[in-house]
């Protein structure tokens, strides 16, 4: 079945934070519990920006084994089984393995579902609580009751990405990481809130497996090419050669899945991508 179309201080530590993913009535009447039926966008007001290095208020977990995967994957982690599984030692619990920095509307997570099913994928977003990232819970808990057995393995979080990166994944975690049509920060004074950059690389790379595929996309050609630049800069990173771009699954989606690259298109305008991978260096 094919995706439904796109409709002053540091936060608190939560020892289980990743933001719950539970079944809510949602905001203002745009989604109804257990239903199935998708949330109206129209009740979900989206701010277009929000400051990166402005103080925010909400839970972080302190390190990523403090993360209860069970609130937003359950039938992966089972509530009555524990946060970590059915108890068998010998099998290794599922981590979570793509990550869609700025996920939106949350259109790149449901088209990659389908594709990575046995992958647990987690979108995060900074904009407000009640209003993004609850639109994309409803949306998730919409698909998973009208289709059994189905998007159980994506989720949304509430969070900082330029902050806390380190604070949801461990080193090597992450195959795949998505900046799709970021925030281009246009004045010269606020390139550091950009959030593909030289610092923020380093991160991204540490949690990162060798071998990670990081997709960026966007319509400014000057972001364009400063996030090719950074990338191209980064000892740990790598281009991925053209024809494996031409045929991996997932490039299409950069610009058809998500409100903004459907924008995009209907206006005819130019996309820029920057796809690279994640490599090793001897003193790693």
């Amino acid at each position: 079945m094919p995706p439904p179309d796109e409709a002053g201080g540091e936060p608190d530590a939560a020892p289980r934070g990743l933001g719950q993913m539970t079944r809510t009535s949602g905001a203002n009447g745009g989604g109804q519990q257990g239903s199935g039926k998708l949330p109206r966008k129209r009740f979900y007001r989206a701010r277009a920006h929000s400051n990166p290095l402005s103080d925010s208020h909400f839970p972080i977990p302190i390190a990523p084994d403090d993360v209860d995967l069970s609130q937003h994957y359950p039938r992966y982690f089972p509530a009555d089984k524990g946060e970590h599984g059915d108890g068998d030692g010998d099998a290794e619990a599922p981590r979570i393995r793509f990550a869609d920095v700025g996920c939106g509307f949350g259109g790149l997570l449901v088209g990659l579902s389908p594709l990575f099913p046995d992958k647990l994928m987690i979108g995060m977003e900074l904009r407000d609580k009640v209003q993004v990232t609850e639109y994309v819970k409803e949306r998730v808990l919409a698909l998973r009751a009208s289709n059994p057995g189905q998007y159980d393995n994506i989720s949304v979080v509430r969070t900082n990405s330029m902050k806390y990166i380190p604070n949801y994944f461990g080193k090597a975690q992450l195959s795949k990481m998505f900046f799709l049509f970021p925030d281009p920060h246009f004045k010269e004074k606020n390139h550091r809130r950009r959030v593909i950059s030289m610092h923020l690389l380093d991160e991204y790379a540490y949690v990162m497996e060798v071998g990670g595929i990081i997709y960026t996309i966007t319509d400014v050609e000057e972001l364009g090419i400063w996030m090719r630049t950074c990338l191209e800069k980064h000892p740990l990173f790598q281009a991925v050669p053209e024809e494996e771009i031409k045929v991996d699954p997932v490039v299409k989606l950069l610009s058809s899945a998500t409100e903004e690259g459907q924008k995009v298109a209907r206006n005819g305008g130019q996309t820029f991508q920057a796809i690279f991978r994640r490599i090793s260096l001897q003193e790693e």
